[in-house]
């Protein structure tokens, strides 16, 4: 088609969105009609300019998807065309690893790469340092995660980090109080003029800050923002892709006495004793039936 050009969903606020063009120029699209799938942050996209704005004629073929279950578990998709998930965690708060397993999940469902990312780690007592590194080796080496300690207040770790994330496009999730936002501001310095362009745009105001949005990274690649994975569950996903996120578990499943064994209560459980003797941690089990029984529940 003549007068199409090309360019990426940089925040998409229904069927209206803000598009970055390919010189890194932001522009205010519609989505033409109500066919084909609703623009994501993240989407690549075919449009026409018009008269001051565009019109988005097509959304190309989605690479991966990040989704999130509505109010009735069905799926919605939040973000696409995304390659590494970065979980970010920190104490304080507190390690949440129960949020970091539903994270894992998500992540291999989704088929994105992870990183774990521990954040205020100028804060932290020996002591604690070698908990929080008991707990997120075991789970990086399941899922081929490296683990990067850094701190956006003393700026240390945040160039292992960069590297880790540049040429890709990166989202980072993380549960409220583990400095997320002071992780962007450090990854992106010039963000609050990105987010004030954006807000020009938009016309969206104080909304461009809550919503999942794509910001273009200096050594390449890109970095999302979603306020929309900060607490997450998993009711929109079938049995398997829980199971799928706790490949230790999944390695002695053959080995129960009975097929449909719940791994809970039943006599022969391969599972259980595993666990039993450590080769599968307490914890993750614990939180392997709590995302079952939530997928389960809504299935």
């Amino acid at each position: 088609m003549t007068g199409m050009h090309a360019g990426r969903v940089a925040v998409a606020y229904g069927r209206e969105v803000v598009v970055e063009e390919e010189h890194g120029a932001l522009l205010r699209c519609l989505m033409r009609g109500r066919r084909g799938p609703r623009p994501v942050c993240g989407d690549r996209v075919e449009y026409r300019r018009t008269e001051g704005n565009g019109i988005i004629e097509r959304v190309l073929p989605r690479e991966t998807v990040i989704e999130r279950g509505d109010f009735r578990g069905r799926p919605r998709a939040l973000a696409a065309n995304v390659d590494l998930m970065g979980v970010v965690l920190a104490e304080p708060p507190g390690v949440d690893t129960l949020l970091l397993d539903r994270y894992l999940v998500l992540a291999r469902h989704a088929g994105l790469a992870v990183a774990l990312v521990v954040n205020k780690c100028d804060r932290l007592p020996p002591e604690a340092r070698e908990r929080i590194a008991a707990a997120l080796s075991y789970r990086g080496e399941l899922h081929g995660a490296p683990l990067h300690w850094v701190s956006a207040r003393e700026n240390s770790g945040l160039d292992a980090l960069a590297a880790e994330l540049a040429g890709r496009t990166a989202i980072l999730v993380g549960g409220s109080g583990v400095g997320k936002s002071s992780l962007i501001n450090a990854l992106i310095p010039d963000l609050a003029l990105r987010i004030g362009a954006l807000s020009e745009v938009s016309g969206q105001g104080r909304h461009t800050t809550t919503a999942t949005t794509l910001f273009r990274l200096a050594g390449g690649g890109a970095l999302i923002d979603s306020p929309g994975v900060r607490t997450l569950r998993l009711d929109h996903l079938p049995p398997a892709s829980v199971l799928a996120g706790f490949p230790e578990i999944a390695r002695y499943m053959p080995e129960c006495r009975f097929n449909d064994c719940r791994h809970d209560r039943e006599p022969g459980c391969a599972v259980r004793a595993a666990a039993a003797r450590g080769a599968i941690a307490a914890d993750r089990l614990r939180h392997f039936h709590t995302l079952l029984a939530e997928a389960v529940g809504n299935g």
